[in-house]
């Protein structure tokens, strides 16, 4: 990334600083709850989708295997099973659901 130079007594700052993370309240479903010890819900700071499942990944590696196996998520009422790279858009109502395999 390239930085700008300080300005005098300054700091470095990004040319192009990624988009701002929004603070997202996150649903769980039951399964994940134990997870998080008990919460209906968590507060994760994401960009995207996938950054979403990371930063829940690191903060509660309980929920890495769900995540492997599969979960779809709905944000403001739209589901997303393989998207993603999706925006969350800031104040987004968002849950994690079971996927429901077809067949």
């Amino acid at each position: 990334m390239t930085r700008k130079p300080p300005e005098p007594g300054g700091t470095l700052t990004p040319c192009n600083p990624p988009a701002a993370m929004s603070l997202h309240e996150v649903k769980l479903w039951s399964a994940l709850r134990p997870h998080a010890q008990g919460a209906t819900s968590v507060q994760v700071r994401a960009r995207t989708i996938r950054e979403l499942f990371n930063r829940l990944e690191a903060e509660y590696p309980g929920m890495t295997p769900f995540i492997r196996q599969g979960i779809a998520v709905s944000v403001d009422g739209t589901l997303y099973r393989d998207s993603w790279e999706t925006a969350l858009p800031e104040g987004a109502e968002v849950f994690l659901l079971p996927r429901i395999q077809g067949g």
